[in-house]
């Protein structure tokens, strides 16, 4: 990885608008309507059944369940209630764009909260038709539009079809490893299928989770008094126990070319996982035999989106952070736009950085995560002459 900063930032930067911007995190809005034509049955039925629900902030009963403690406390007026939802790709286009934004690699809106629909038949016709939906009218070269396909954790093989099926799909760039309330954790031997065959693939795996109340850990929040408590720990402690359990289990050294990135749960997580993972690997390493290195070795080959980015009163706090985890040429820019919490390229730009590590953070690293150029074309794909 890249070396630290080398003397201060330079006084004049070059603007957003000229710089290439790659956010690695937005977000579609998929329905029980749009997603029914391409549903097999009886599901298709279920989301028809669905279509008119009323829906509040990624809560629709029967698609994507609140399970929030928030549904039993008093409720408040909070950003929340603005609802900011993308529904076309030209508005994604035409709103990113005021963000500076070059290219979009997209999530799903309700489907972060797949792991918690308790019919294996359902949730993967979910994710079969999430994916079939994508392509048919989100992704595109032309808008630099992106997508990753969803990979249904309840039925490991069938997901590893989806990625066989979209393997060389010009615009699918990723897949998607839903994180809320997953049972068992991605370290799981279980989930090798998926490993194989994004490997084979040469598609990345990213991790992705969101804030949910459900009787599974990391997911014990129903004690905290307010969604302020819950929010501050669901994202970030769900990841950090996926990492942790695929770390020890031995997944980036079974599968040493694929490559892993974790979105949405900040930066400042990963040293402090890091220095944790290597205390105990220190006292109990024959646990572990299949680790050659201490864990940090093989974290600081993972990538890490910003967003939420930690917003100390010293911006050069952010910028040491990185430096402790060997960053510079992993961590990637993310708005999460259009949600509630999303975060402006103006506030990671006040990050004290070099020239160089500013084109990596903003769109550099991605372009490599994604294996894309500028244009948002894949490279190298398979059965394409190199």
């Amino acid at each position: 990885m890249s070396a630290t900063a080398e003397g201060p930032p330079q006084t004049v930067r070059e603007p957003l608008s000229d710089l290439l911007i790659v956010d690695t995190d937005v977000h579609v809005h998929e329905s029980p309507g749009a997603l029914a034509p391409y549903c097999d049955m009886p599901w298709k039925v279920a989301l028809e059944h669905i279509r008119d629900a009323a829906e509040s902030y990624l809560d629709i009963p029967g698609f994507s369940p609140g399970v929030s403690a928030g549904d039993y406390q008093a409720k408040f007026p909070t950003t929340h209630d603005a609802g900011r939802t993308v529904w076309t790709p030209d508005q994604m286009r035409a709103e990113i764009d005021k963000l500076h934004v070059d290219i979009g690699v997209l999530f799903p809106d309700h489907l972060l909260k797949l792991p918690v629909l308790t019919q294996t038949d359902y949730a993967s016709a979910l994710a079969r038709a999430y994916n079939a939906w994508l392509v048919d009218t989100w992704t595109s070269t032309e808008r630099k539009l992106l997508g990753c396909i969803v990979a249904c954790p309840h039925d490991p093989r069938d997901a590893a079809r989806e990625i066989e099926k979209y393997a060389d799909h010009p615009e699918i760039v990723g897949v998607y490893l839903p994180c809320a309330g997953l049972d068992p954790l991605w370290g799981h031997r279980m989930y090798d299928p998926i490993w194989e065959a994004a490997e084979a693939a040469d598609l990345p795996v990213l991790l992705h989770s969101v804030t949910v109340t459900h009787p599974v850990f990391p997911f014990n929040n129903h004690g905290f008094d307010n969604e302020l408590a819950r929010h501050t720990c669901s994202h970030t402690f769900s990841i950090m126990a996926n990492v942790v359990d695929m770390i020890t289990t031995g997944v980036p050294i079974r599968y040493p070319k694929l490559r892993i990135a974790v979105a949405e749960a900040g930066v400042s997580f990963m040293p402090f996982i890091m220095s944790r993972l290597d205390k105990e690997y220190l006292e109990r390493r024959r646990e572990c035999p299949f680790l050659e290195e201490r864990p940090s070795h093989y974290l600081k080959d993972w990538w890490v989106a910003t967003q939420p980015i930690e917003e100390p009163e010293d911006m050069g706090d952010v910028a040491k952070m990185i430096e402790l985890m060997d960053g510079w040429d992993r961590v990637m820019f993310a708005t999460d736009w259009p949600h509630h919490d999303f975060d402006h390229p103006m506030k990671l730009d006040q990050i004290p950085m070099t020239d160089q590590q500013r084109r990596q953070l903003f769109g550099e690293n991605a372009l490599e995560l994604f294996n894309i150029d500028a244009q948002g074309r894949r490279l190298k794909l398979r059965g394409s002459v190199a």
